[in-house]
Formats: C-alpha cells, structure tokens, sequence
C-alpha cells in the first residue's frame, strides 16, 4: 500500500510541476506581449507628432519637398511593419530621416523659435525616451521568457505545449548613426 501511494504522490509531483512550468510560461509570454504593447503605444505616438511636425517645418522649407517625402515614407513604412525585426529597420529608417529634417529645421532660425515647433520638439524628445524605457521594458521580459524556454527542465515543457522564444527589438544597423537616437535639442 505505501508503494501505491509513493506513486500516486510523485504522480501529484508531477502533474503540479507541470501545471507551475506551464502557467509561468503563460505568464512570461503575457509580459513581453504587454511590453510589445508598450512600444506599440509609444510608436504611434511618436507617429502622431510626425505629420504636425512635418507640416510645421513645411511651412518654413517648402522647398525641402524630397526630406518631407522621405520622412512621411519612412513614418509610413514604420506604421506597417509589424514583426520586432521589421518594426526595427523601419525605425531606424524613420530614425535617419527625422535627423534630416532637424538638420533642414537647423538652417531655419525663425522655425527653430516657432511655439508649436519648440513644443513638438518636446513632446518628441519625450516620446524617444518613453520608446527607450519601452524597448528596454521589452527586451528584459523576452530575455526572461528566452531563458526559461532554453533551461533545462522547463524546455521540456515549453517544447510541449508549443512555447516559442520571442525576438528582442533592436535597432542593429552597420551605420553607427543610426544607432543613435534622434537629436531634437536646438
């Protein structure tokens, strides 16, 4: 009789740590989708202020027509990309074209002391910061989620109900500039 229920309680064993392995994946994957939110709410923001911004700077360089374009395609492109790899080049893309357009706002003095420029300026600089702590946000529950995927036991698990490691949004490119963020100080 004790032979049964050492049995039935390794059974027990088990299937508890099943269930713990199985819901702290749930959990993990949960976080980096909130995270991934986080970034999403941010991008749009950050997408919002791009077409007042472009409009405010057309105002002052009608001329700069081909910078204006790039940036509205690259703002566009980003906007539709969707996977962290994708939504990364394009960022970097958007990235490099708002740096075009602040250096074109650079020749404009009285642009540069326009009230809903220097606004937009801040709320720009604001939302870069707010997209950073995001993408940190994300890339450490990824990291966490990754880790627990590829550790023994819990891969066992993971592999078995279908868990697949998520890729962490970085802004790689082999241009160094792009690396960095966007300049708004004037």
């Amino acid at each position: 009789m004790s032979i049964l229920y050492s049995v039935l309680a390794i059974i027990i064993i088990l299937v508890l740590w099943v269930a713990f392995a199985y819901n702290r994946f749930v959990s993990l994957v949960n976080r980096t989708k909130e995270a991934w939110s986080d970034i999403s709410v941010q991008l749009k923001r950050r997408y919002d202020l791009i077409p007042n911004l472009v409009e405010t700077v057309k105002g002052y360089a009608a001329h700069e027509k081909n910078v204006l374009e790039d940036v509205t395609a690259a703002r566009t492109a980003a906007m539709g990309a969707t996977a962290p790899a994708d939504k990364a080049q394009a960022e970097n893309m958007l990235s490099g074209t708002l740096k075009s357009l602040f250096a074109v706002a650079e020749n404009y003095p009285q642009l540069k002391a326009n009230e809903n420029f220097l606004q937009l300026e801040r709320d720009l600089t604001d939302t870069e910061d707010k997209i950073q702590a995001s993408r940190r946000f994300y890339n450490g529950n990824v990291r966490d989620l990754n880790t627990a995927l590829q550790s023994f036991p819990g891969n066992i698990i993971a592999s078995a109900f279908g868990f697949k490691p998520m890729d962490l949004f970085e802004l790689a490119s082999s241009d160094a500039a792009a690396n960095e963020p966007v300049k708004v100080s004037f």
